[in-house]
């Protein structure tokens, strides 16, 4: 097939897929009155590739047909360049609010693929396996979601101790054909939406951990034991025009659980493995992935700063030195992104097996930086909007002969731009960061490449272990 349309993605979804919402086992999602505007705000996505098909979809190796540019697995500066194209024009179509869009496990799987060395140090890693399955990804264009995160119920004990061993998914037994797995996994971030449901290293597991723990697969979303449990949902029915992110961009996020899922044994890419396990995520996964990531946080935040901008201009107030100097913060976050992800491209190098990847320490960087400067967006946003966020009627007012006149004389705005102008810009301010699809993705920042306090953590430690930066010994040697 590759590069569906957004109707062959939906006829893809209607599945007997388990997906709970309170007591409602949805079974069909596509049409269900509170999931079926983000099923069809997905499918967006899939026809969006079409309309920019340039810069989304390059010809498959194989068969020459058009794929998904985030499919590609890099191997020089050219392919970069070919994804980066991609990933910013998959950003614009949800201006970021979109995280966890197909391109997302795309470039990780395709990543992976490139480091076949990885697969070579273990028993039970199977590079083989994972190309197959890559390659079904490519001809169907599969939509992927991920779930690699333990449960970690009681935060007092390790991830794998007591009851949070038992709950965490893992081998239980096994069959002639697979293995059986039994636990729970978070966060299924598209889970509803998604064709696949693909589980692999968040980080390694501890030293002396029980390699049933050790598994890396992808089943589709409609297997057998397979139950997703939703949080509320934050998508709305009514109009784009009033909610352009809420009525389209809710892309769910669920619990996992596995009761006694079988995986068959050709799905199955680490099999209890702990030193592929452990291997894998250290082997270039920041550097592939965070050229994805840092382009969708740097389309956000330019996106912000121009909705900010024309509040301001709405306001007559863009030269008024506070606002200007809130804009000015903002435009620096934007910059400061896009400059992480070009120095990431400018010293992208061979990481291994000949999989070419970005120089992931600017990257990582931005990791640690960005949940304070999307906190502080958020910030902003509202500061910026002020009351105008809450005094603002619905589109549908203006096409009441009766109200029009009265909102096109009582609340205009400023520098000749109408009331029904000032209404829309407006709302659309309130329901990027202030709907409840607002607040969602305003935590879902906070911990979308783990917590802010973890990666500084991490980022220290790696750097403590190569040595720092020099600076001080060669100051040091040379005046001491």
């Amino acid at each position: 097939m590759t590069a569906r349309t957004g109707q062959q993605y939906l006829d893809g979804l209607r599945d007997e897929r388990q997906v709970w919402l309170g007591n409602e086992n949805i079974s069909d999602v596509t049409k269900h009155p509170v999931l079926s505007g983000s099923a069809k705000g997905m499918a967006g996505y899939f026809d969006w590739q079409h309309r920019f098909a340039d810069d989304c979809l390059v010809p498959d190796a194989v068969s020459g047909k058009p794929m998904n540019a985030s499919l590609i697995v890099p191997r020089n500066a050219h392919d970069l360049d070919l994804r980066q194209k991609a990933f910013e024009r998959f950003s614009r179509y949800s201006c970021g609010m979109l995280g966890r869009t197909p391109d997302y496990v795309n470039v990780t799987l395709a990543g992976f693929v490139g480091r076949s060395d990885v697969f070579t140090t273990g028993k039970g890693a199977h590079h083989d396996r994972l190309t197959a399955f890559y390659r079904e990804v490519v001809e169907g264009d599969l939509s992927m979601t991920h779930t690699i995160i333990q449960p970690a119920i009681d935060k007092s004990i390790p991830e794998l101790a007591g009851l949070n061993g038992d709950l965490a998914a893992r081998v239980v037994k096994r069959t002639e054909t697979g293995v059986v797995v039994r636990g729970a996994k978070i966060l299924a971030t598209l889970g509803p939406f998604a064709d696949e449901l693909f589980v692999y290293p968040a980080s390694p597991l501890a030293p002396g951990s029980a390699p049933e723990y050790a598994l890396m697969f992808s089943i589709p979303i409609a297997t057998k034991g397979v139950i997703q449990v939703c949080r509320d949902h934050y998508g709305t029915a009514r109009s784009v025009e009033d909610h352009p992110f809420s009525s389209r961009f809710d892309e769910q996020d669920t619990y996992v659980i596995f009761d006694d899922v079988e995986i068959p044994y050709e799905r199955l890419f680490i099999d209890c493995d702990l030193e592929a396990y452990n291997g894998l995520r250290a082997a270039g996964w920041a550097a592939n992935v965070f050229q994805q990531t840092s382009t969708r946080a740097a389309v956000k935040l330019e996106f912000a700063y121009d909705l900010c901008s024309r509040m301001a201009k709405i306001t007559n107030t863009e030269k008024r030195p506070d606002v200007a100097m809130r804009l000015g913060e903002l435009w620096c976050y934007a910059q400061m992104t896009r400059g992480a992800n070009q120095a990431g491209r400018a010293g992208a190098r061979d990481w291994g097996a000949g999989a070419f990847f970005c120089d992931d320490k600017p990257l990582r960087a931005l990791r640690g930086l960005m949940p304070t400067w999307m906190a502080r967006m958020v910030e902003l946003v509202k500061s910026l909007g002020g009351h105008n966020l809450l005094a603002t009627p619905s589109l549908s007012a203006f096409e009441s002969d009766v109200m029009k006149p009265l909102l096109e004389k009582y609340m205009p705005a400023a520098n000749g731009k109408d009331a029904e102008d000032r209404a829309r810009i407006f709302r659309m301010a309130w329901d990027f960061v202030g709907s409840a699809l607002g607040g969602r993705v305003d935590l879902y920042e906070h911990f979308y490449l783990a917590a802010q306090p973890t990666n500084f953590q991490r980022e220290h430690m790696q750097t403590l272990a190569e040595g720092g930066f020099g600076v001080l010994d060669e100051y040091l040697r040379e005046n001491m």
